[in-house]
């Protein structure tokens, strides 16, 4: 079948319905993106109602319930479903590209996995419309959780398990990429940082977020079937709980954090105009990174009674885990040393990237020490850690990866002027947001506080931590309307637009035809396209004859089968209430859903499609998406 009869359809319906039913790995980067978007907006809107309460004593801007419901689902919302599924994005824009490959290895689950976090996410902010939301911290301990009334850590369960999997889905799936669809000639020592980053944070997904799924099953039957894992009265044990959390919440602070290291090791090369450097000890220290990342997660349980082998072994490995992380470091001052610095905003946002890290890494060691710990935890002190860590590294990241990949995703280029202006926007609001919370919680002040006294010395920290946020969403309306100008100019910038692009993705032509390559490239060594371009080439070469291209059909079938567990999940939810006598029904439908679209996806004889060799010569040099 040629190419022309797979062209989407015209109009807003028709662009609607290709991205509903798309398995193309840069248009589910985009779904992607929007839905990251969309919940990163939701969740600072939550974290600027939180320092409207606490800017000034005893404020009464919110009641202490809601600001219990506002402040779980803050944390909740930016870890799982706003700086997980932004950097899935990049993930899935980037990393197939990277490596030479017409798309991911599974295009069908690919799909699977965003509409399953997609309808996981919808369902958990449904909690605010429909009796409550969550109210017992992002962490959800077992005690707090099970004692909460109503349906809003139901939601929070069932609602994080539906996005879990999706998760879980696109972590095998790239990992399944990159081991079996590398270009040839791109051995592992030859692949991009982002894609060391990628492949590394999709293991630790594979093995980290297993444990918490079987945590939030046994969450799940302890509320809603009266089980007793986590409940003392019945034999159960409500510190297993922190433990299945934190065996996935610790190794979660890498999964997201070494794919913003790998934006940073694209950025820094690209715009200092030098090769990495140190890339061997830059892998090596990715994997480390993501094999210590398995032995810390009793740092967060110094204070429940472990023990001082316990909490000396976990010390231990949690200082050990900053010596990788410094090597990183290292390399990237040392790539940038004399080089030739073009201060774009990408590299406004990854020099920035740098002090700020460190200094959470900094707090990250000091409460690496057990009897420091003891003083620092449910502080402040370890709000403005965990912020440091998760502004400074992640989000700078993705702020500086938009700006760095948008023309790939896009073909057009976002203001490099208002760029500048949200980054000094931003970064000055973090800073002030969060340096000063280090002190407030060394003064005392505990976290998850609905208000505080006057007279107790916080009051101007805490003003000054509210300003801060309040230039963080300055700039982010900036960048917004940023986007909007950006796309509606529509100005195409064409491929390699940094004109020094050093990988794969920057050879090709702007928009990227819909099957990435029409001949698989020869990588002939780090930096592929930049050794093309010094010999004098424009395009990368082939390793391989013009020939047909088989691509996947698009599919509905990914979401409904994930729109079928949305629906099930309420009649799962409500089916022990008094007067709910639909639960039941709804429960049975929703399953009868997913089985049907599972089932037809199974007989449906659907083996994709043809480009034919005469199509891809007819077409070439005119790029183009699906």
């Amino acid at each position: 079948m040629s190419s022309i009869a797979h062209t989407q359809k015209r109009g807003f319906a028709g662009t609607v319905w290709d991205y509903l039913t798309t398995v193309d790995h840069k248009k589910i980067a985009i779904l992607y993106l929007l839905a990251g978007g969309f919940f990163f907006i939701v969740g600072g809107i939550e974290a600027m109602m939180i320092r409207i309460q606490l800017a000034v004593p005893n404020n009464d801007f919110v009641s202490a319930g809601l600001f219990n419901e506002i402040i779980t689902m803050h944390g909740t919302t930016m870890i799982f479903l706003a700086a997980m599924p932004l950097l899935f994005a990049f993930m899935n824009a980037v990393m197939p590209l990277q490596i030479g490959a017409r798309d991911v290895a599974f295009p069908f689950i690919n799909a699977l996995g965003f509409w399953l976090f997609f309808f996981g996410g919808l369902f958990l902010n449904l909690s605010w419309f429909l009796g409550g939301a969550p109210d017992a911290g992002w962490t959800s301990y077992a005690s707090l959780s099970l004692a909460s009334e109503g349906h809003g850590i139901d939601f929070y369960a069932l609602g994080l398990q539906i996005s879990g999997f999706g998760t879980l889905m696109g972590g095998i799936n790239f990992l399944v990429t990159i081991i079996n669809m590398r270009a040839p000639g791109m051995t592992y020592m030859r692949m991009p940082l982002f894609t060391w980053t990628t492949f590394v944070a999709s293991a630790l997904i594979l093995f980290a977020f297993p444990p918490l799924t079987v945590g939030l099953f046994m969450l799940i039957f302890d509320r809603m079937f009266g089980s007793g894992f986590f409940d003392v009265a019945m034999g159960g044990n409500t510190i297993i709980w922190e433990h299945f959390f934190w065996i996935f919440g610790h190794p979660e602070v890498y999964i997201l954090v070494l794919p913003a290291f790998g934006i940073f090791s694209e950025i820094f090369p690209t715009f200092a105009r030098k090769r990495l450097f140190g890339y061997s000890s830059m892998v090596f220290a990715t994997v480390l990174i993501g094999f210590l990342g398995f032995m810390v997660w009793a740092h967060h349980m110094f204070t429940t009674g472990l023990g001082p082998i316990a909490n000396a072994i976990f010390a231990v490995a949690t200082m050990a885990i900053a010596v990788p992380t410094g090597i990183k470091i290292f390399n990237w001052i040392m790539t940038i040393w004399g080089g030739s610095i073009q201060f774009t905003v990408p590299m406004l946002y990854a020099v920035a990237f740098i002090p700020s890290f460190v200094m959470g890494g900094v707090t990250g060691v000091m409460q690496a020490a057990a009897p420091a710990d003891y003083q620092f935890h449910d502080t402040y002190f370890i709000v403005a850690h965990f912020h440091y860590v998760i502004v400074g590294g992640i989000v700078l990241g993705l702020l500086g990866g938009a700006h760095f990949y948008w023309p790939l995703m896009f073909g057009t280029m976002l203001s490099e002027k208002l760029g500048k202006i949200t980054f000094v926007l931003f970064l000055t609001g973090f800073h002030l947001t969060f340096f000063i919370q280090h002190f407030l919680g060394l003064m005392g002040m505990p976290r998850r506080v609905w208000t505080f006294l006057p007279g107790q010395g916080l009051e101007a920290g805490n003003l000054i931590s509210s300003i801060g946020a309040a230039f963080m969403a300055v700039g982010i309306i900036i960048m917004l309307v940023n986007v909007v100008i950006t796309q509606k100019k529509n100005i195409q910038v064409g491929r390699d637009p940094w004109k020094d692009g050093r990988t794969l993705e920057w050879s090709l032509p702007s928009p990227t035809p819909f099957y990435n390559f029409k001949q698989l490239p020869l990588v002939r060594g780090l930096d592929p396209f930049w050794i093309e371009k010094m010999e004098g080439k424009t395009e990368m070469t082939p390793a391989e004859p013009i020939g047909d291209i088989h691509m996947p059909n698009n599919s509905f079938v990914p979401f409904v089968i994930s729109l079928g567990l949305f629906i099930a999940a309420f009649g799962a939810m409500y089916h022990a209430d008094e007067g709910k006598g639909w639960a039941i029904p709804v429960l049975i439908i929703g399953m009868l859903v997913t089985f049907g679209a599972m089932l037809y996806r199974s007989i449906k004889d659907d083996h994709g499609y043809h480009i034919h060799k005469e199509d891809l010569l007819d077409d070439a040099g005119k790029g183009g998406t699906h």
